[in-house]
């Protein structure tokens, strides 16, 4: 397989694999191509590269920047903007975790905190089921959450090492 061939397929799979855990997938494959790209690249050269509309252009890598994947650059002397990705895939990956958990995480804890305050006989079966379940994946959220915020302000070697001796 020559590099173009092994480009392609690379912002393929990460635009399939993204679609799959309920991203965009355009978002992901331009993200892809701006992770394989050494040099930043403009507008116009996500468009041609992807062969995507202006418009869906400018709307991903407006979305990008507001998760924090990419940057917007700009040369000296020179009105066109340019987009660059960070290649650090721990940085990337902490990122992406940051967002989801202020986008889904953070919301689904608000609403269970909330459902967990449901007033009810506890001798109902139906309110017995409902807060059980309610206060089994508020626990669950909970757990996660921490999971999180572990990963988040640890350094890549410590969370691994710590990840690999629980596998022990």
């Amino acid at each position: 397989m020559q590099l173009p061939e092994a480009k392609q397929k690379f912002i393929d799979t990460w635009g399939k694999l993204a679609s799959e855990w309920g991203i965009n997938r355009t978002m992901a494959q331009v993200h892809a191509l701006l992770l394989i790209t050494p040099e930043a690249l403009t507008t116009e050269q996500v468009m041609e590269e992807l062969s995507i509309s202006r418009g869906n252009a400018n709307m991903t890598l407006r979305d990008l920047i507001g998760w924090g994947l990419i940057e917007k650059q700009l040369k000296p002397g020179e009105r066109k903007e340019y987009f660059f990705a960070d290649k650090d895939i721990w940085n990337i990956a902490r990122q992406v975790a940051k967002e989801r958990r202020k986008r889904e995480l953070e919301p689904l804890l608000k609403v269970l905190g909330e459902l967990e305050q449901v007033k009810g006989d506890k001798n109902d079966p139906d309110f017995k089921t409902f807060n059980k379940s309610v206060t089994d994946i508020n626990k669950m959220s909970k757990n996660a959450d921490r999971a999180l915020d572990t990963m988040l302000k640890a350094e890549e070697s410590w969370f691994w090492g710590s990840i690999f001796k629980m596998f022990k």
